[in-house]
């Protein structure tokens, strides 16, 4: 079988093994070996990726990055790779994991910069003791611990692009580079010389849809942030006389506490209720069951994924037209994309008549978690060439 250029948007430097996954893939997100399409083995790498210093890296994890660097560790693992992750105490690993100390809220300006300082210092430890071919950046705060140039970098942009300093966006640092996870996203980015190919995030598709049988209840998934619409979202339930279940945290420090207690809490009634934080299982049990997804947020790059999670367990997502969710949810097939709190207690109300099997569908072929491994590995074998070659792009 030929061998396959990059992906798109990378420049053609010759050979650069695509990566995707044998057949197998199960609903659970196990993976099989990688191979690359030319029928070669791909040349082992040693990657160190780094995640956010505040946040456990786990599979079930609550935020996308530190989910995606879990598959990708798995991943790398599993096809032959090295891989070495850096992250706080509490995290798991398929790799190597090298742990630091996690913060204590609430989370002040002393115990962030402590935290950065620590990162710093643990990146610069294991380039000085390992070859690393790159690394690759997961956390918003990423610039704040750019190891020293001679290893290239990866930063993936989790969050919204006004949620990084304009430094980071535009890297002075040599032999950095961005991929943004989103097209609204990258629209907003370019033109910049750092960015990279967009790769948005992927979820494990069952080959059948779950036995669960849809129940009324409408569900919401957020950390309980007033950018994330959670009023809203309750707001509009009750207007559409459907109950509501919103699982999350409630983040740590004062100003999300009162948040809660004073905009969310007096709105909570015995049909619209909070269930606090809840694990990965009972995550993908409520999703299957749920009538819809509500994603009441505007500006959640993150909201993406969990739609795409929906969708892949055959459950539609209704939230803002102006929102993150335009290029992932067909308005009227796989969900309702809404102007107001009016629109969104309608589509809610609607929602039922949406088929399962088209959302379940539509994910297999558009949103995969192949695909996305299959993208990271791609860049990953584009960014560890020589370095004399991707300097003279810059």
């Amino acid at each position: 079988m030929p061998s396959r250029s990059a992906s798109p948007g990378l420049p053609n430097r010759g050979r650069v093994h695509y990566l995707s996954l044998d057949q197998g893939l199960s609903g659970e997100g196990s993976l099989t070996r990688f191979r690359s399409e030319s029928g070669l083995p791909p040349m082992p790498l040693t990657i160190l990726s780094v995640a956010f210093p505040l946040a456990p890296v786990a599979r079930d994890a609550p935020g996308t990055g530190e989910r995606v660097l879990s598959q990708l560790d798995g991943a790398l693992v599993a096809s032959g790779h090295r891989s070495i992750v850096l992250a706080c105490e509490g995290s798991a690993a398929s790799g190597e994991l090298v742990a630091v100390a996690r913060a204590r809220r609430p989370y002040d300006e002393r115990a962030l910069w402590s935290v950065r300082e620590e990162h710093k210092r643990a990146i610069q430890g294991i380039l000085f003791r390992t070859k690393v071919d790159l690394v690759h950046m997961h956390g918003v705060d990423f610039a704040s611990y750019l190891p020293p140039p001679g290893v290239p970098v990866l930063a993936t942009l989790h969050a919204p692009a006004d949620w990084y300093p304009p430094e980071a966006l535009r890297p002075a640092r040599p032999d950095t580079w961005l991929n943004p996870v989103s097209d609204a996203q990258a629209a907003v980015l370019r033109p910049n010389p750092k960015l990279l190919p967009v790769v948005s995030p992927g979820v494990a598709v069952a080959e059948r849809l779950p036995p669960h049988a849809k129940r009324r209840f409408a569900l919401l998934l957020s950390d309980l942030a007033p950018e994330h619409g959670i009023t809203v979202a309750i707001d509009a339930a009750r207007r559409a006389g459907v109950s509501l279940l919103i699982a999350g945290e409630v983040p740590g420090d004062e100003e999300h506490a009162r948040y809660f207690r004073d905009d969310v809490a007096p709105r909570l009634d015995r049909h619209r209720r909070y269930i606090g934080p809840i694990d990965e299982t009972r995550r993908r049990r409520l999703l299957a069951a749920a009538r819809c997804l509500l994603i009441p947020s505007h500006v959640d790059d993150t909201a993406a994924e969990l739609a795409r999670e929906a969708l892949a367990v055959g459950t539609p997502v209704v939230g803002f037209a102006a929102g993150p969710l335009a290029g992932t949810i067909d308005h009227g097939r796989t969900g309702f994309l809404v102007s107001d709190d009016t629109e969104m207690a309608g589509a809610i109300a609607t929602a039922p008549v949406l088929d399962s099997h088209i959302c379940h569908r539509v994910a297999g072929e558009r949103f995969s978690l192949a695909r996305m491994l299959g993208q990271y590995f791609d860049l990953y074998s584009y960014l560890a060439k020589p370095r004399e070659s991707l300097m003279a792009g810059q």
